[in-house]
C-alpha cells in the first residue's frame, strides 16, 4: 500500500500537547506506523559523555503516530490525502483542493 505521508511532507499535529504545530517529516517508520517531525514533540535525553560527544541534556524529537498528523495543503490548512491515476501513474492529491502533491 502506498504511503499517505512521506519524508519531506509538511504536516500539522492534530492531537496532543503539540496540537496545531507544523513541521516537516524527517523520517517515517511504516512498520511502527510512526514519524518524526522536526521541532515537534521534543524530549530531553540525558546522555553520557564519550570521546566523540560532550554528553549532558540533549533535546531530541520523539516519534508521533501517523494518525495524529495531517498534510498541509497549499492554503496552509490540514487536509486528507487521496490517490488517483494520472497519465498512467498513481499520484497523491489533497482532498480539500484536489491538487496533486
Amino acid at each position: 500500500m502506498a504511503a499517505k505521508l512521506r519524508k519531506g511532507d509538511k504536516v500539522v499535529v492534530l492531537t496532543g500537547k503539540d496540537k496545531g504545530k507544523q513541521g516537516e517529516i524527517t523520517s517515517v517508520n511504516p512498520t511502527a506506523n510512526k514519524a518524526i517531525v522536526g521541532g515537534v514533540k521534543m524530549a530531553i535525553r540525558h546522555t553520557r559523555q564519550t570521546q566523540t560527544s560532550e554528553g549532558g541534556r540533549i533535546s531530541k524529537e520523539m516519534p508521533i503516530d501517523l494518525s495524529n498528523l495531517a498534510l498541509v495543503d497549499a492554503n496552509g490548512k490540514a487536509t486528507r490525502v487521496g490517490f488517483r491515476v494520472e497519465e498512467g501513474k498513481k499520484v497523491r492529491f489533497a482532498k480539500t483542493t484536489g491538487e496533486a502533491i
